[in-house]
């Protein structure tokens, strides 16, 4: 889904003690920018782990270079999400159909990504016979 116009980028937040402070220069000079004693709304939630994101996509990739699986990484992912169930159905023209959910941190909590994790690794596994460890090996 595409963000309206009006909305501006998130400012992302570092706790400290029982303040939050913008993480980066950007994040601080726009909150800097608020006019004093101004109410402010803040939708509190934690990122996705790019460590744990980097390290998926790192694993497809091996994947595809060790068993020419799909295409690409891209198309691996989305067969991924199609067999672990990680789907919409929709309707097109009274046929029912599924498309890959979004794996994005406003469509899955990082809770759900981990069990998203989980299947992918025993579906890749069990269909391609790849484990993270043997891509480990292999490195």
């Amino acid at each position: 889904m595409a963000k309206k116009s009006s909305e501006s980028a998130p400012i992302y937040c570092i706790k400290r003690g029982e303040s939050l402070i913008g993480e980066m220069q950007y994040d601080r000079d726009r909150i800097a920018a608020m006019p004093a004693g101004e109410r402010i709304k803040v939708e509190l939630s934690t990122g996705r782990s790019p460590s744990r994101l980097r390290w998926y996509w790192q694993f497809l990739h091996a994947v595809v270079k060790a068993t020419d699986a799909a295409p690409d990484a891209e198309s691996l992912h989305s067969l991924v999400k199609l067999n672990t169930g990680y789907v919409t159905p929709v309707m097109v023209r009274g046929m029912p159909f599924v498309v890959p959910r979004s794996i994005s941190f406003a469509s899955m909590p990082e809770e759900e990504f981990i069990g998203f994790l989980q299947r992918a690794e025993r579906f890749i596994a069990e269909t391609y016979g790849i484990t993270p460890d043997d891509v480990e090996k292999a490195a």
